[in-house]
């Protein structure tokens, strides 16, 4: 059923609307850091099952909660010296954990898609932090795009995508990361880095002082692992040093195109135009090709998205 979507300024006025929308049950895209949240309250099954109804998410793929400080993300899982260590270091921020559930936790069981495990972010933004401390709970919150789509960087790309379908955005600007979370989950005493992200890969080593080590399981243990995602209308060639006729062109560095993420072939700065730009492109209609992308630090994560962007679409 449509319904009319507020757009609220990220002051008082309109984080307290916000808050009582959540409140009520409703759902209320946001900003973070990394991209807008759809959020939802994590505890209550109805507010958490017309997240997936909005975005048309599979209820087989499980959505991150977003908490206000550690000690409400302990109150929801079993914690550790490892976990300890990560959140000190990168929360508030673009770091996702996966741990397993407390008993009697209180979380809604579609939150986890059914797992005995939970993701969970302490967000950076800092109108994201001021909507949790209103709403005072968890707040469950994927990307607000419809699923497998271009995920939103903008409040513009939220009510492009999800206008009618939702109660309300919180509109405070582009997000500065531009690209979700890194995702760490834990399997016998060792960190598993379950979707690269916003915090590189190297960054999460040195606060550990190991690799992260591989996903063993082929199915889906945490957001953000299917294999088509984050996916323009259009196709998407990777790799591409030059356009084929009638494909819009994505630099990067050297690679001159019609946009570039990066001229000065500067990896955050791609990071935060990657989407952005996807959807310009895609806004323009026909096939996108990208240029190769580093494949280190950032350029992991950004080329994760951008696999994801490219592969076959069912």
């Amino acid at each position: 059923m449509r319904q009319p979507t507020e757009r609220l300024l990220a002051d008082d006025a309109g984080l307290n609307r916000a808050a009582h929308l959540l409140q009520q049950d409703a759902l209320v895209a946001f900003p973070t850091e990394t991209v807008y949240g759809l959020g939802a309250d994590a505890r209550n099954g109805t507010a958490v099952a017309a997240i997936y109804e909005a975005k048309g998410r599979p209820s087989f793929n499980p959505l991150i909660v977003h908490v206000a400080d550690i000690s409400a993300a302990q109150s929801y899982v079993e914690w550790g010296p490892m976990p300890q260590a990560l959140a000190d270091a990168f929360w508030p921020g673009p770091l996702s954990l996966v741990l397993p559930l407390r008993a009697e936790h209180g979380l809604s069981s579609l939150v986890t898609a059914g797992l005995p495990t939970v993701a969970l972010r302490v967000p950076a933004h800092p109108a994201a932090h001021a909507l949790l401390s209103k709403f005072g709970g968890p707040v469950a919150a994927p990307s607000a795009n419809p699923s497998g789509r271009i995920s939103p960087t903008t409040a513009d790309h939220v009510m492009a995508g999800l206008s009618g379908r939702i109660a309300a955005v919180l509109d405070d600007g582009p997000c500065t990361v531009g690209l979700e979370s890194t995702i760490v989950g834990f399997d016998a005493g060792q960190a598993v880095l379950l979707r690269a992200g916003g915090v590189s890969s190297e960054e999460i080593a040195a606060v550990l002082g190991h690799s992260l080590a591989q996903p063993a399981a082929t199915n889906i243990t945490a957001p953000g692992q299917m294999s088509s995602h984050y996916a323009p209308r259009g196709s998407v060639r990777l790799n591409a040093i030059t356009p084929h006729k009638g494909e819009h062109h994505l630099g990067f560095g050297a690679v001159q195109a019609e946009l570039s993420l990066s001229r000065t072939g500067d990896l955050a700065e791609a990071a935060a135009n990657l989407f952005e730009y996807l959807h310009r492109l895609d806004a323009l209609g026909g096939p996108i090709a990208v240029a190769p992308i580093p494949h280190h630090g950032l350029g992991i994560a950004i080329n994760d998205r951008l696999a994801r962007a490219a592969a076959p679409r069912d």
